[in-house]
């Protein structure tokens, strides 16, 4: 198994990306911390990994509080006894707009989509060092490779992610420490439904949410969205010891949006 006796953070793990890799690490044989803010979602996805004989523990968190953010690190390694690797997956998908923006609106995105990536990364460290190395694991987004006029604020709050994780890579590296970003296109997600369905992405012919999925997900050069999972193995393979040399790298898994 591919994560054997390894132990590990998947945050936003109650559905979407989130949740394939919860159940995927499990299934390698990794203990998987399982932390979302719905508390319902938690327990199923804990159930679903307990039920077929994987560890896990479940917590519920707000990781727009910075105590939350330290707390799910702190968790983990006490119901565990360490920690080796963090999937920062929470993010936030922020105003469409420019023009009128609500500043609270920015403020969220920023925060779910830096802000606790930073506070439970720092936190991550001291663990991950006494364990004599790890893997930390950002998600981003094509749209931090290729700024997206339907997200701007999105975007630049990938980028920044990226950025974040590159400076991480070099900083880290002697610490045996690996800090790699994940990029998805259109995934078939609920955030996926969250972008489609904004005013200035809506089509005229009045389709509806899944529809309007099926059609962005056509406009990739693989003619379809990606799907969970897929976005899980890209995962798997970033966090295990056969990616043992690779850091500082924004791994596109887009169906071909950036090529």
């Amino acid at each position: 198994m591919r994560l054997d006796g390894k132990i590990g953070i998947v945050t936003a793990a109650g559905s979407g990306m989130g949740r394939a890799g919860a159940l995927r690490f499990a299934r390698e044989g990794a203990a998987v911390a399982v932390v979302d803010i719905d508390g319902a979602s938690v327990e199923a996805v804990v159930r679903e990994i307990t039920d077929a004989g994987g560890r896990a523990k479940g917590i519920v968190a707000d990781l727009t509080k910075d105590a939350d953010s330290q707390r799910i690190v702190r968790e983990t390694a006490n119901a565990f006894n360490g920690l080796d690797f963090v999937w920062n997956h929470v993010g936030h998908p922020g105003p469409a707009s420019i023009e009128g923006i609500d500043m609270r609106d920015y403020e969220l995105a920023m925060d779910l989509n830096i802000r606790t990536v930073l506070v439970t990364t720092e936190a991550a460290i001291p663990e991950m060092r006494a364990r004599g190395g790890g893997a930390l694991l950002y998600t981003a987004s094509s749209s931090g490779l290729k700024g997206s006029m339907f997200s701007p604020v999105y975007s630049a709050a990938k980028f920044g992610v990226i950025g974040f994780t590159k400076a991480l890579a070099g900083r880290l590296a002697r610490d045996n420490i690996r800090a790699n970003v994940i990029c998805p296109g259109p995934v078939d997600t609920p955030m996926l439904r969250v972008f489609v369905s904004r005013p200035d992405q809506q089509d005229t012919s009045g389709m509806d949410k899944e529809e309007l999925v099926l059609k962005r997900g056509g406009q990739t050069p693989m003619g379809r969205p990606g799907r969970p999972e897929e976005i899980a193995n890209a995962a798997l393979f970033l966090l295990s010891d056969e990616a043992s040399f690779i850091t500082g790298a924004a791994l596109p898994v887009d169906g071909g949006v950036t090529a």
